[in-house]
C-alpha cells in the first residue's frame, strides 16, 4: 500500500541522537505523541545493520504513537527501501550531498516517498532549486556552531535563513543547534520547520518539547 507523501508537517522535525535502542524509540515515540511531524533516524555512529533494527523498532513506535508523523532514514537509502518494502512505516530518506543521487533515490523508493536533501549555502540551494520535482524538503544549517555534527559550513544565523527562503523553491528545515527558545524567531525567517537532536535525545518529557515547538513555530510564523 503506498504511503501517501502529503501532509508533510516539517514544523517540529525530530533527529535521533546517540543512545540505547530503548532510549532513542522512547524519545521518538513520545515527541511523535507531541505532535512532531517528522522523526528522523540518525544516530550516528551505527552501522547498516544496527540501522536496520533501530528502524524497524523507531518507525512501529512512532506509528503507534501518532500515525500521522513521518518517520525516514538517514543517508542509507538502501536501509529505507528495505523497510519500506517490508511494509514498515518508513516513509522516506534524507540525504547528505555525498549520498546517493536524489534522482536515484526517487527511481528506488518511488513517487510517493519523502526525500529531504542537506544544503546549507546558497550554492547548494539553487542546486537543489533544479530538483525541486524530485526532493519535498531540503535541510540547512547550521543554525549555529553544533556539538553533534560539523558540516564544514559557517553559521547560518537568522539573516542566513531569510536570504536562502528567498532563492528557495522547496520548504526549509532550519538544523544546527537549534533549540527550542529558537523556534519563534527561526518561523518568522520563513522556513518550514526547525529540526532538533539534543533538545529531545537530553529532554525528560520529550512530548512536551514538542508540544512547545509547534506553538512557537505557529506563534512565530503568525507574528
Amino acid at each position: 500500500m503506498p504511503i501517501s507523501r502529503t501532509p508533510l508537517d516539517l514544523r517540529c522535525y525530530v533527529v535521533t541522537g546517540a543512545g540505547t535502542p530503548t532510549e532513542i524509540v522512547r524519545v521518538a515515540q513520545e515527541a511523535a505523541a507531541g505532535g512532531a511531524g517528522v522523526v528522523q533516524i540518525r544516530s550516528k555512529p551505527i552501522s547498516a545493520r544496527a540501522l536496520l533494527e533501530l528502524g524497524e523498532k523507531v518507525a512501529s513506535a512512532v506509528a503507534l504513537a501518532n500515525p500521522h508523523t513521518k518517520t525516514l532514514i538517514d543517508d542509507r537509502l538502501d536501509v529505507a527501501a528495505i523497510l519500506m518494502r517490508r511494509g514498515l512505516p518508513v516513509h522516506g530518506v534524507h540525504l547528505g550531498q555525498s549520498d546517493i543521487p536524489v534522482t536515484a533515490a526517487r527511481e528506488l523508493l518511488g513517487p510517493d516517498a519523502i526525500i529531504g536533501l542537506t544544503t546549507g549555502t546558497a550554492e547548494l540551494v539553487h542546486a537543489a532549486n533544479a530538483y525541486a520535482g524530485i526532493i519535498d524538503y531540503i535541510g540547512a544549517g547550521p543554525f549555529r556552531p553544533t556539538p553533534t555534527k560539523d558540516s564544514g559550513r559557517p553559521p547560518l544565523g537568522l539573516e542566513g535563513y531569510r536570504e536562502l527562503v528567498e532563492i528557495s523553491k522547496l520548504p526549509i528545515v532550519a538544523i544546527g543547534d537549534v533549540q527550542p527558545e529558537d523556534v519563534f524567531s527561526l518561523a518568522q525567517t520563513g522556513v518550514a520547520g526547525c529540526a532538533m537532536v539534543r533538545a529531545f535525545m537530553e529532554a525528560k518529557h520529550p512530548r512536551a518539547v514538542s508540544e512547545s515547538v509547534n506553538a512557537q513555530f505557529i506563534a512565530g510564523s503568525q507574528a
